[in-house]
């Protein structure tokens, strides 16, 4: 007898739909899995007998079972396919009595434990959202990953906490309990986000982060070491605006493949923040491995990626950032085939001042490229707070990171508008036909980007993202066009970078 079961195997963000085969002939009791499984999938063997007989459910011992995962060119991994292979096994040997039309409805992902519970697995956002562009109505998946599924609408998720509840749900004698996705709630500030107010000083290096807030700028922090730029970067996450239901589940999605996903929180809320240290290697950083999965840059989608003391990153892993800073994706390609990740993010760089021609100066130029420091729109001069001002109370007149972030979403609300009709969200996003388009400029405006080329030495790059940079400058102010004050602005922050 055979049976056909639907699963689905996570290849980058999506998932291909793989047939688990179950056939049964007479012989001595042996289960053969073939298809390009991992070793995780050629386990599946012992815990799905021992599940299933910790179940209650008594398999014939002169049987042999072939277990088949197709297509077969597809590699498989994970112990996503236990689920299907146990309840595979029961219906050939007449133990799951459910109508192959029904099974061929539904698609089944989950781990079983010696005891018969089933386990979280990941990359269930993924397969719900494969499940319904494939026709699929019922996704069965652990109880815990219920919740996950059930993100996506127009799919049943049914979730069951082990083998023997599951058979009853498929035997329809028990109702399987209702799952409510979880709701979209307002972005809740993180216990170690620092309030705006709370630092001393920093005006400059504020307004900065401010307008790298409201554009979606990238951003390097200069200054001595207890000057405050790590406090600063920490600060930066509290003004960036909430995450919108689109994008919460689509952070969600790569925090789901990559297994991150916090306990008992299905749905992420907050903008991810990932600091990396400078021990990190490329490959976690962009990603990868034998079965590619998402690395920092990914984790830190629609976020903040923030590298301490980038000047002691060696120079080839910052190098790897070059190109997902400017395409705002990362492609990891191996043997079998190529994924594509989703990296979006805001770097915010720190790093100790160097002492021009000294060798620190020289080292950090080694280090950190011209080319990477063309994709920094905004460098900021940390310097340290006099005692007497960390002394005083704070001034009454000092922006909160509520105060902040209300002028950075009406920002990002001009924004909006702006791009209405195009595929943009933030002034960084634009590329050069439409800052031509988006971005006129007057006669003064024009005259002081040349000489600043001329006097800086601005490359091509540096000149359109300082264009973009005022443009976010004028969305702060409200003004319609972008004026000589705001390129005169945007300038300062690419002095050092330049220089």
């Amino acid at each position: 007898m055979l049976t056909q079961l639907t699963s689905f195997q996570n290849i980058g963000l999506e998932s291909e739909r793989i047939i688990v085969e179950v056939g049964i002939h007479n012989g001595e009791a042996k289960m053969h899995i073939v298809g390009l499984g991992d070793t995780a999938v050629q386990e599946s063997k012992r815990r799905v007998w021992l599940a299933l007989r910790s179940s209650g459910y008594h398999i014939a011992t002169c049987k042999v079972t072939t277990v088949n995962l197709a297509p077969a060119d597809i590699r498989k991994s994970g112990p996503r396919y236990d689920l299907p292979i146990a309840l595979g096994i029961m219906h050939s040997n007449g133990i799951l009595e459910v109508p192959d039309r029904r099974l061929k409805e539904m698609a089944f992902l989950g781990e079983l434990a010696l005891d018969g519970s089933l386990r979280h697995v990941s990359g269930v956002l993924s397969a719900a959202i494969a499940c319904r562009a494939h026709g699929i109505r019922t996704l069965v998946v652990p109880a815990v990953n219920a919740p996950e599924a059930a993100l996506i609408p127009g799919i049943t998720v049914v979730g069951a906490e082990n083998l023997r509840d599951l058979v009853a749900i498929l035997h329809r004698e028990k109702e399987p309990e209702v799952v409510i996705p979880p709701a979209a709630t307002p972005q809740v500030q993180a216990a170690d986000t620092v309030d705006f107010a709370d630092i001393r000083g920093q005006q400059h290096a504020k307004r900065a982060l401010e307008i790298a807030a409201a554009g979606g700028h990238n951003v390097l922090l200069s200054g001595a070491p207890g000057a405050g730029k790590t406090l600063l970067a920490r600060a930066f996450r509290g003004i960036l605006p909430p995450l919108s239901k689109e994008e919460s589940i689509e952070v969600t999605q790569i925090y789901s493949v990559a297994n991150r996903l916090p306990n008992n929180e299905p749905l992420i809320h907050a903008r991810p923040f990932r600091l990396v240290h400078h021990t990190a290697s490329g490959v976690s950083i962009v990603g990868g491995g034998q079965v590619p999965r998402p690395g920092e840059i990914s984790l830190a989608h629609r976020g903040v990626l923030f590298l301490d003391e980038i000047a002691e990153f060696p120079p080839q892993v910052l190098e790897v950032l070059r190109q997902p800073m400017e395409d705002r994706t990362i492609t990891i390609t191996r043997a079998n085939g190529s994924v594509t990740f989703p990296a979006d993010f805001i770097m915010v760089a720190a790093m100790n001042p160097a002492k021009y021609g000294s060798g620190s100066a020289q080292r950090i130029h080694r280090r950190i490229s011209q080319p990477l420091l063309d994709r920094i729109d905004l460098t900021i001069d940390v310097q340290p707070v006099p005692i007497e001002d960390l002394q005083k109370a704070p001034a009454e007149n000092t922006d909160s990171t509520a105060a902040i972030l209300a002028r950075v979403i009406a920002a990002r609300q001009r924004q909006a508008e702006r791009f209405d009709g195009l595929r943009l969200c933030t002034n960084k996003e634009m590329n050069v036909k439409q800052i031509d388009a988006l971005c006129p400029l007057d006669a003064a405006s024009q005259q002081l980007l040349k000489t600043a080329v001329d006097r800086l030495g601005l490359s091509a790059r540096a000149y359109h993202r300082t264009i973009k940079v005022a443009r976010t400058i004028a969305d702060l102010s409200g003004a319609d066009a972008i004026a000589c004050a705001h390129i005169a602005e945007a300038l300062q922050y690419r002095q050092s970078i330049e220089r």
